[in-house]
């Protein structure tokens, strides 16, 4: 699940933190970096129990009011499409998730509210409503459902993120890449699995692993030569005046040229172009662009260097 984009991101935080910190322990720095990555997924377990626990306020929701002194004929009635849903009571006793939070405890309870809005929100769309009006939901029902519900109401909620970022300084730059991965796991669901439905691991492989912790190896060890090239070839500009966090990206990008030459330099261009026009100035995209190439166009002279 931990994709080279967040790692890409980061390495390039840790290493931006890095040069703030006087105490410079690499030991310390690498387990900060897979700290972080960590984070990222947990926040994807986040994720998936926020579905679980929507159902849960639902249901308690209903209870609550069958047990009114007086209840009326629709709260002796209610629609019971949500808390019978298959996916979600697949969701809930999914070993990975089960043993994922044994292991790694995580809640919704302080923001209970949160979730009662967005319960009310779901409750009060067309989405429910046609769901709703289904004779006898089909496990696929249920979990289209879900996935329309995720995609429409918790993706891209800027309430949520607000939120999330207040939870943990991790997830700022995770949330819309990690909402994305959890959009795929609804849809992988099948309910054959039952309950051995595979999740999504922390790391495709090992290789991804070990690419983070080398990028920001390479990244740290080599910053006076990477320094020196980006120098020589920032013609008319004052190292002092190019913007920090430009340099911190092209140390981290050179890196990625330098260590990773399995790696398309097409695709590793374009990644830290795109990064730079979210972490850094409006201008930083195109100088960081101009560089890099440049770097390209000389590296490219020596075959043992790059080979792509």
């Amino acid at each position: 699940m931990i994709n080279r984009i967040l790692i890409r991101i980061r390495v390039i935080q840790i290493v931006y933190a890095w040069y703030q910190n006087r105490n410079k322990d690499l030991m310390q720095v690498e387990k900060e970096l897979l700290l972080g990555l960590q984070k990222s997924y947990d926040l994807y377990f986040y994720f998936l129990l926020m579905m679980v626990e929507i159902t849960n306020l639902y249901e308690k929701r209903v209870n609550t009011k069958m047990n009114k002194f007086l209840p009326t004929s629709e709260d002796l009635n209610p629609n019971l499409h949500l808390i019978n849903n298959q996916f979600i009571k697949q969701l809930r006793n999914n070993n990975m998730l089960v043993k994922y939070l044994t292991e790694r405890p995580l809640s919704w309870d302080a923001n209970e509210n949160f979730l009662k809005g967005i319960l009310d929100t779901i409750l009060a769309s067309d989405t429910y409503k046609e769901y709703a009006q289904l004779e006898k939901p089909t496990y696929k029902d249920d979990k289209d459902f879900w996935r329309k519900s995720f995609k429409t109401f918790i993706y891209r909620n800027e309430e949520l993120d607000d939120l999330l970022e207040d939870e943990s300084i991790f997830w700022n730059d995770d949330i819309e890449i990690v909402q994305s991965f959890v959009h795929k796991t609804i849809k992988q669901f099948s309910k054959s699995e039952a309950e051995n439905q595979p999740l999504l691991p922390m790391f495709n492989d090992e290789e991804d692993k070990e690419y983070a912790i080398k990028l920001l190896r390479e990244t740290l060890l080599n910053e006076l030569s990477y320094r020196e090239q980006i120098t020589h070839h920032a013609q008319n500009w004052d190292f002092e005046r190019i913007a920090f966090m430009d340099v911190i990206i092209m140390q981290v990008a050179m890196a990625e040229l330098y260590a990773f030459t399995s790696i398309p330099i097409s695709v590793t261009l374009n990644e830290y172009i795109d990064i730079a026009k979210s972490y850094s100035t409006p201008k930083s995209s195109t100088f960081i662009n101009g560089i890099l190439d440049a770097v390209v166009t000389e590296l490219r002279k020596d075959k043992t260097i790059l080979k792509n």
